[in-house]
């Protein structure tokens, strides 16, 4: 795990010497090398002290490398305007170090350092390279949402010492203890479920989405949200006992606020805004499978959490491809633009049966298993499961047909058929996306 970790910190002063595309090959390499080093990693393997990866890490560590590659694909804008491209290529490499850190960590206190840390590259890229003025307020809201349950979850991580004598990951005694109460249960997931974002605690989310830039847009819904699913997948090895007490609770409000949000996707005018909220109902299905506690559930949660990853960071690439053209998000100028770009339209199509679990991408069976752990712990939950399913399939139905057909309000008559840089960052978001179901087995074999 060293030479990763020392292959990222050495890249930092080349920011400065180096071309931007030169860097992002670099990058490139570094997935693969890390790609072909895991390849055959089915066990806890390169233990250092402090740092190591095993499966359930493996494949976050991994998203995390693939991300801020396509981030710097998908951001050439930044180089061809010059606009603070060393300092750009700084931000993504101190959060994609803060990422390998995060995932990394056998120690539970380094664990908390590195995923708060991870915030502040994130404030940076939404501040300095954002549209809108309205920047400001949105990384505000992400920082203060955030931080407002990291004391907490600081506290108690003091407990968990306390009782266990110990941080490591894997030396936790799994089983419940008298010293942990709902208050040390509320506290250790209260600042993963925010980060997620639980439904009630999700409103940082879409104005974060709408007001960050693409690079912004790609790691948020890519990699940071999954932190939370991470975190929860970890701390619950030694809270299961609370969990199967209480996490009725979280269920109840996972699936019914996610059918709240599918709602409240139907009505949104703002591309990039139905996407956000999008990402926060397939969450709410992710946390409500994993809080079961299930074989199925734990699973699910795990290939949902990678395949939203990359499904809903390609999609969010696809809005910014016609926010470049039409200079536009709303769903009343981004009509017909199958006429503007029908070459394009393919990929809409691809990656938005991908978003509604259509096959073969890998959301499809995570969403299989999650159905699967959800209705064998209540059959109560098939009426929330019903209509979120529907509406699932109904606002990314509503998305593509509105932004694809329609009348074309401008008089740019000639089809624009894109660039070869837009394609391949297209075509990597949805190769991994529907070639990794063949190995599906590693999914189910970490536990």
């Amino acid at each position: 795990m060293l030479k990763f970790l020392f292959y990222v910190i050495f890249m930092t002063p080349l920011c400065f010497v180096m071309n931007y595309w030169m860097f992002a090959v670099l990058l490139f390499i570094l997935s693969f090398m890390f790609l072909v080093e895991g390849y055959m990693v089915f066990s806890f393997c390169n233990i250092s002290y402090y740092f190591g990866y095993d499966v359930l890490s493996y494949g976050l560590i991994f998203l995390s490398f693939w991300i801020c590659c396509l981030m710097l694909l998908a951001s050439s804008n930044i180089y061809f305007n010059n606009n603070f491209v060393t300092f750009f290529m700084l931000m993504v490499l101190f959060l994609l170090m803060f990422l390998l850190f995060t995932f990394t960590s056998m120690n539970l206190f380094m664990f908390y350092m590195f995923f708060e840390s991870s915030l502040v590259p994130t404030f940076f890229l939404i501040l300095g390279w954002g549209y809108q003025p309205e920047r400001v307020q949105a990384g505000i809201y992400l920082l203060f949402y955030t931080l407002f349950a990291s004391l907490p979850l600081l506290i108690s991580i003091f407990n968990v010492y306390n009782t266990f004598e110990t941080l490591n990951f894997h030396l936790f005694i799994y089983s419940f203890t008298s010293s942990f109460g709902l208050y040390s249960y509320i506290s250790l997931i209260l600042a993963f479920l925010v980060k997620m974002p639980m439904f009630i605690f999700h409103l940082w989310l879409p104005k974060a989405h709408v007001e960050a830039p693409i690079s912004g847009s790609m790691i948020l819904a890519g990699v940071l949200l999954k932190l939370g699913g991470y975190g929860l997948l970890r701390v619950f090895s030694f809270i299961s006992m609370l969990g199967i007490k209480f996490n009725y609770v979280w269920i109840g409000i996972c699936l019914v606020g996610g059918v709240i949000v599918s709602l409240v996707c139907l009505s949104q005018v703002d591309l990039k805004s139905l996407i956000a909220y999008s990402s926060v109902a397939h969450m709410g299905i992710v946390l409500a499978g994993l809080m079961t506690l299930t074989y199925w559930g734990l699973s699910g949660s795990y290939m949902l959490m990678l395949a939203h990853g990359l499904c809903s960071s390609g999609l969010f690439c696809l809005a910014n491809i016609t926010y470049e053209r039409l200079g536009s998000r709303s769903f009343f100028i981004n009509k017909g633009l199958i006429n503007l770009m029908p070459s394009m339209c393919l990929w809409w199509f691809l990656l938005s049966s991908s978003n509604m679990a259509a096959p073969p991408s890998m959301n499809l069976l995570g969403e299989i298993s999650l159905l699967n752990s959800i209705l064998s712990w209540s059959s109560i939950t098939m009426i929330s499961i019903i209509f979120l399913s529907f509406f699932s399939a109904a606002y990314t139905l509503f998305m593509y047909s509105y932004t694809q057909h329609g009348k074309f309000y401008s008089s740019l008559y000639s089809c624009n058929s894109g660039y070869f840089r837009e394609y391949l960052l297209l075509f990597l978001h949805w190769l991994p996306l529907n070639y990794i179901i063949l190995k599906s087995e590693l999914f189910f074999n970490w536990l």
